[in-house]
């Protein structure tokens, strides 16, 4: 790990150092990002969307030497021990975090964290499922695993049972450890095209919780599950100019049938997915190059300026000229 960032993430803050005076939690969060309104109906605190503003990714240092109170957020989080170790109330239920554990928490999933000494380092990393390509739960739908339907039920709508966390505890000779800390890296060196380095390595680390963690296989994958899961990867590759006419005579189905058998199997229409998939490619280009708003419009397929802002901003909860700035 980098040196300098080693350095910088053992150093005792001026919000730290009044936590280790008191061993009060002190607020952490500007008031844009805690939703008041629902943080008072569930008497929990709750972190909305504020950290991803010209990001996909928001990395911290969870703050030493005081009790974090419960909270809940409409994000996804992990929590990541680079060295001592941490305990985690979520939903109720208390778990030990040591050096290279790493805590998977759900959407809403009710979590508290005790005072952490000087020697303790978590880490969190948030991200939101726009992050989680289809193209990369495709892949992952290969090993039939309980984190695939940990994503999924994010990424593209699927209703999905599994628990509010997913614990990996470390490894021997795991590789996850060398990519947390290159992401780490990347996101305190603000280095160029940081944003997008990040997010290959958030593909990576995925891919590698689900191989070195291998979950016994559940049923059979039905033809229709294959099937859905085809029709995701074909999205994700030729978003600007597929349609469900030509996937239904690709595969020789009636394209109503083909329409029902994919929202059954995946939660949302064929139209949605593609939307869906055409946007994350946008915002892709939008905060990461400097081409028009309108020829990015162009190259993901969508030509009505109207639509296109308005499920932008539905999407990401901000306009695409706010995260170009």
């Amino acid at each position: 790990m980098n040196i300098r960032v080693l350095r910088l993430l053992k150093n005792v803050t001026s919000l730290e150092l009044e936590q280790k005076k008191t061993h009060h939690f002190c607020e952490d969060m500007p008031s844009k990002a805690i939703n008041s309104k629902l943080s008072t109906e569930v008497d929990t605190r709750v972190l909305n969307n504020f950290f991803f503003r010209n990001r996909d990714i928001y990395i911290s240092k969870h703050n030493r030497f005081a009790d974090y109170p419960m909270h809940t957020h409409t994000f996804l989080e992990m929590n990541y021990m680079l060295q001592g170790t941490a305990t985690e109330i979520v939903e109720g239920e208390k778990i030990v975090l040591h050096s290279g554990d790493l805590l998977l928490l759900d959407v809403g999933s009710k979590h508290a964290i005790q005072a952490l000494d000087e020697e303790d380092i978590l880490i969190n990393i948030l991200f939101r499922e726009q992050t989680i390509s289809v193209n990369l739960l495709s892949d992952l739908r290969r090993n039939n695993s309980v984190l695939y339907d940990f994503l999924i039920s994010h990424a593209v709508g699927k209703k999905a049972i599994h628990a509010d966390f997913l614990l990996f505890p470390k490894k021997r000779g795991s590789e996850i450890k060398e990519t947390i800390e290159h992401i780490i890296d990347e996101y305190f060196l603000k280095r160029d095209f940081s944003n997008s380095v990040i997010k290959s390595y958030l593909s990576i680390l995925l891919t590698q919780l689900v191989r070195e963690y291998p979950l016994e296989k559940n049923d059979q994958i039905s033809k229709s599950q294959k099937l859905a899961t085809e029709i995701l990867k074909i999205i994700s590759q030729k978003f600007r100019t597929i349609t469900l006419k030509k996937v239904a005579k690709q595969y020789n189905y009636n394209e109503n049938y083909l329409s029902n058998l994919f929202k059954e199997e995946v939660g949302k229409t064929f139209s949605e997915i593609l939307t869906q998939e055409r946007l994350i490619q946008a915002h892709s280009m939008i905060t990461n190059t400097i081409i028009p708003i309108t020829a990015i419009m162009e190259r993901v397929g969508i030509s009505n300026k109207t639509f296109f802002y308005n499920k932008y901003k539905e999407f990401y909860h901000s306009t695409p000229g706010e995260d170009r700035k």
